[in-house]
């Protein structure tokens, strides 16, 4: 461990040591370049062999139209029109007749959270109401978690810095975090009141050969229900620390524009409850912007802006749109994120929690939003105060600092999830390394 730190500190020294030509180098305006090239990365004519699949006939006057409705995303670099990587599929999933065509084609998809959830979320409001207890159902699962450089992606010899995503200890749902052992004998634990949970750890380049990193860990995972309801919240005490810090603006990402503010203003018009109105500002993200594949968040200016721009957006985009509305009337919110990890369906994925004074915080997973399967209004709303044993929590915020410091801008400027990696020369991007996570689900 004092060898690690060690390191550490001569890397940074040595970095700060640079000659003023080699500091300079880096420009975060040609890095953006770069991340922008590779999010929009086909053609027109490659995006038209892939709608050709459901529409064969396809014009171009209908591409034009899915251009101009947002549908089909694109964007002008170098002063040529680029697609999106993922412009095909989100056009099944964004504009409504592509959605029907899809569907009678290749016909309702399966499997998926949604499969797992229609059994759970009924077993979870059930052992809730019978405990009294809000955590329920608890999951023990074991992880080994790994991410692979690409062979001489750093030259030989080189220190490759990584920072890998751990479960956090100060959850109240996730608890009995267990430490099984890493790929490297040194390694360094995040501090706990760092925002992003992380395991760093420091390997040499080898000519020829991928540098890997890996570690494993158990930890028990709960469910979480609230019986919410309006009579129940309390007045906020607008004085506390809690309430300044948790619905404040920030510079980035929760910005309180003028259009933000009139459309929080309209959606709780006439409702002064926070609850009711924390259902109002969920239900029009739910039924407004479709998931859809998006863009790496740090190409992205402005978050919540984008979804209503695009009237589409991933997890974590729909989640900063929930949190921004609801801190602009006063409702405290934040993001948390890390994995869902449903058997056969694990991913990345970002939620939220809000604060309702008598309460207390309550997870809002405004991507999940509400079921299709919801066969009554507890499930309707239960991830609007709840949220299922199916998760690992790795991050309390967005784009805090890690530690140790990074050196460069991360790959991932706002959440934190798939693993951060750098070497003297650079950052490295997700087109230069992979990751995987194996899960054992011990109960």
């Amino acid at each position: 461990m004092k060898k690690l730190i060690y390191a550490v500190a001569l890397l940074i020294v040595a970095s700060a040591c640079n000659s003023k030509k080699e500091y300079t180098a880096y420009s975060w305006e040609s890095d953006l370049h770069r991340r922008l090239l590779a999010d929009f990365c086909l053609t027109r004519s490659q995006v038209k062999q892939y709608i050709q699949k459901y529409i064969p006939d396809v014009t171009d006057e209908q591409m034009d139209r899915w251009e101009e409705s947002r549908a089909l995303e694109c964007m002008v670099i170098d002063g040529e029109k680029r697609y999106f990587r993922n412009a095909g599929p989100n056009l099944f999933r964004l504009d409504s007749i592509c959605v029907d065509i899809k569907l009678k084609k290749d016909g309702p998809s399966s499997g998926g959270s949604e499969d797992v959830n229609y059994n759970h979320l009924p077993e979870v409001i059930a052992a809730s109401r019978e405990s009294g207890e809000a955590l329920v159902a608890p999951k023990r699962m074991r992880i080994t978690y790994t991410l692979t450089v690409d062979t001489n992606a750093v030259p030989a010899g080189k220190i490759v810095r990584c920072w890998l995503p751990y479960p956090r200890s100060d959850v109240k749902r996730q608890t009995e975090v267990k430490f099984l052992g890493a790929s490297q004998s040194d390694y360094l634990f995040s501090p706990a009141e760092c925002r992003h949970s992380t395991l760093y750890m420091e390997k040499r380049a080898e000519e020829g050969r991928p540098t890997v990193f890996s570690e494993s860990f158990e930890y028990t995972s709960r469910a979480e229900w609230h019986n919410l309801k309006p009579e129940d919240v309390l007045p906020y005490d607008t004085t506390s620390a809690l309430y300044k810090e948790y619905t404040a603006e920030r510079e980035k990402h929760i910005i309180f524009s003028p259009r933000l503010r009139q459309l929080a203003a309209r959606l709780t018009e006439g409702e002064a409850n926070p609850l009711l109105q924390a259902q109002r500002i969920f239900r029009f993200v739910n039924d407004r912007f479709p998931w859809a594949s998006a863009r790496e968040y740090s190409t992205v200016e402005n978050i919540p802006e984008y979804v209503l721009d695009n009237r589409h957006g991933d997890c974590g985009m729909v989640s900063l749109l929930f949190i921004t509305l609801c801190r602009i009337q006063g409702i405290p919110a934040h993001f948390q994120s890390g994995f869902m990890m449903h058997p056969g369906a694990w991913n990345l994925h970002d939620w939220a929690e809000v604060y309702f004074e008598g309460i207390g915080w309550v997870p809002v997973d405004q991507s999940f939003g509400i079921p299709s399967f919801a066969r009554n209004d507890e499930e309707r709303w239960f991830f609007l105060g709840g949220i299922d044993a199916w998760r690992m929590v790795v991050n309390q915020d967005y784009g805090m600092p890690l530690v140790p410091a990074k050196l460069y801008p991360r790959s991932e400027t706002v959440d934190f999830q798939r693993g951060e990696v750098e070497w003297e020369g650079g950052n490295l991007y997700f087109n230069q390394w992979d990751y995987d996570m194996e899960i054992e689900y011990l109960n």
